[in-house]
């Protein structure tokens, strides 16, 4: 399987595959002409309260790491992981976000749990 993570205000590259953004929220100052988004799936992303949480600096990587892969136990959120786990045994997966560390954001976390 072939996932890997970038920031949706880079330019698309031929190699991303499926582009899938991962971010609840369109991202400021991109164009949907200019993401070439092909699927997003809202439901993946972490709820509004976790997501204030840890950008408050409130708890460590870890811990929202830990409470992030909780939520995607949820029905609705386990079925959309699996679909995106799907199209990356098809071939490569871009997973797209707006986070200015990519790694360390929840678009991390899917990605190690796509690869596993």
């Amino acid at each position: 399987m072939s996932v890997r993570v970038r920031r949706v205000h880079e330019p698309p590259e031929p190699d991303d595959g499926v582009r899938v953004l991962v971010d609840r929220l369109w991202p400021r100052g991109v164009s949907k002409d200019a993401a070439r988004v092909d699927e997003w799936p809202k439901g993946l992303t972490p709820s509004t309260g976790l997501r204030r949480w840890y950008h408050a600096g409130e708890g460590s990587y870890e811990e929202f790491r830990e409470r992030y892969e909780a939520e995607l136990a949820a029905p609705e959120a386990a079925g959309l992981l699996e679909r995106v786990r799907e199209l990356a045994g098809k071939g490569p997966v871009t997973l797209l976000t707006a986070s200015r560390t990519p790694e360390r954001s929840h678009a991390g976390v899917l990605a190690r749990l796509l690869e596993d």
